[in-house]
C-alpha cells in the first residue's frame, strides 16, 4: 500500500483556547543541559522536567518539545534548561528536579506528565514567583501553577474506529506502557470506537508493567515482545500507547509485515526508516499547543492558574491517518465518528 504523510483527521489546531483558557506551567529546557544562550528579550525562562524518555521519545515527550521549541524561535527566547526523568525515581528525585530548575532561574516551568504532580505540590509554594504548567494532570492547586488533561479516551475512540475499518483480520490488538488510569483511558476510548465500528471486532490486548513500575514506557524490548504475541493471535493493527516502547511495537509491525497506530504525536513523520511504512495513523495529543500557550502567557503576562480538561471539541487532542490507501476507504466514516462527538450525540466512555 502507498503511504502519504500527514493527513489529518481534522483541522490542525489554530489556537488552544482563546480568551478563558490560557496555559500555565512548568519551564523547559536543552537535553539535560543549562544553557544562557542569547535570546530572552522578554525576560522569560523556561525550564522543562521531561517524563522518563525524555527528548527523543518521538511520542509523548516529543509532542511537548515541538511546542517548546517553536515558542523559543517565535518569541527569541535563550535555550531552555531540561532535565528528564528515570524510570525507577522516586518523588523525591521529582522535587529535586524542579527545585534545580527553579534555583537554576528558570521562570517558567514545564511539568512533562501526570507522575509530577506529587512533586509539583510540595515544589509550587516554595516559588510563588515562578510559573508552573503540568501536562496530562489537573489535580495540583496553587496560584502559579496550570494544569491540563487532555481527553485521550476521545482520539483513541476514533484510532480504534480506524483500525477496526481497516481491519482485514478481524482481529486488532491494543498495547499499553503501565496498567494504570491515564492508559486504561485509551484502552476503554479505543475499545468503544472499535465495538461501535465493527461489533465482532476481536481486541487481543497487552500492558507492560503495573502500576507504578513505569518502566513500561521507556522498554522497546517489551513493547516488541507484547506486539509479536498479539500479531500471532491474528491481529493485524496494533494500537500502541506505551510512549517510548511504541517503537518496539513498530519493529514488530516490520518483522511481521503487519500495522500499527501510534500516540500522542504523528509518530510517522519521526520514525526510524525501517518501521515508518507500517505505522498507519496516530492518536494525536496536542501537548505542543498546550506548551506553546503557557510560555506565551508567561511572556504576555497572562497567566492564568486552573485545571483544565481539552478533548476534540477544544482541539486538545485529533488523529492523522498516513496510509493514503486506508485514508480513501474509511476516512470519511471516521471522520463521521469525530463530528458525532463533537457534536455531542456520542459520549465516549471514561476511565478518569
Amino acid at each position: 500500500m502507498r503511504r502519504q504523510r500527514g493527513i489529518r483527521g481534522g483541522a490542525v489546531i489554530a489556537s488552544l483556547l482563546a480568551g478563558a483558557l490560557v496555559l500555565g506551567g512548568c519551564g523547559s529546557s536543552s537535553n539535560d543541559k543549562s544553557s544562557s544562550e542569547s535570546g530572552n528579550s522578554s525576560g522569560v525562562k523556561v525550564g522543562v522536567a521531561f517524563d522518563v524518555g525524555g527528548r527523543g521519545d518521538k511520542s509523548f515527550n516529543d509532542s511537548a518539545s515541538t511546542g517548546i521549541d517553536k515558542a523559543v524561535k517565535d518569541f527569541g527566547l535563550a535555550k531552555p534548561t531540561e532535565l528528564s526523568g528515570k524510570p525507577d525515581e522516586t518523588d523525591a528525585d521529582k522535587e529535586d528536579r524542579l527545585r534545580q530548575l527553579a534555583d537554576g532561574g528558570a521562570t517558567a516551568i514545564i511539568c512533562v506528565g501526570f507522575s509530577y504532580a506529587p512533586a509539583l505540590e510540595v515544589v509550587a509554594p516554595d516559588y510563588p514567583d515562578v510559573k508552573f504548567e503540568i501536562l496530562d494532570n489537573g489535580t495540583v492547586k496553587a496560584d502559579n501553577v496550570a494544569g491540563y488533561t487532555f481527553k485521550d479516551n476521545e482520539n483513541a475512540y476514533l484510532v480504534g474506529t480506524l483500525a477496526a475499518l481497516a481491519s482485514k483480520t478481524g482481529t486488532i490488538g491494543f498495547v499499553g506502557g503501565v496498567n494504570e488510569t491515564l492508559i486504561n483511558n485509551f484502552e476503554v476510548g479505543f475499545d468503544a470506537g472499535a465495538k461501535a465500528a465493527k461489533s465482532d471486532i476481536v481486541i487481543e490486548k497487552q500492558y507492560l508493567t503495573e502500576a507504578g513500575d513505569y518502566s513500561g514506557y521507556s522498554s522497546p524490548d517489551k513493547g516488541k515482545i507484547a506486539a509479536e504475541g498479539i500479531y500471532d493471535k491474528g491481529a493485524d493493527i496494533i494500537y500502541a500507547a506505551a510512549g517510548l516502547s511504541n517503537n518496539g511495537v513498530f519493529e514488530a509491525a516490520a518483522e511481521k509485515k503487519k500495522f500499527a497506530i501510534g500516540t500522542d504525536s504523528d509518530q510517522y513523520l519521526t520514525a526510524d526508516p525501517s518501521y515508518k511504512e507500517q505505522i498507519i495513523g496516530s492518536a494525536l495529543k496536542r501537548l505542543d499547543t498546550a506548551a506553546y500557550k503557557f510560555i506565551e502567557s508567561v511572556k504576555d503576562d497572562k497567566f492564568k492558574p486552573g485545571n483544565f480538561s481539552l478533548g476534540l471539541k477544544e482541539d486538545g487532542v485529533d488523529y492523522v491517518i498516513n496510509n493514503a490507501e486506508i485514508k480513501s476507504a474509511v476516512g470519511a466514516k471516521v471522520d463521521e465518528a469525530k463530528k458525532s462527538i463533537v457534536d455531542g450525540d456520542v459520549k465516549v466512555p471514561s476511565k478518569s
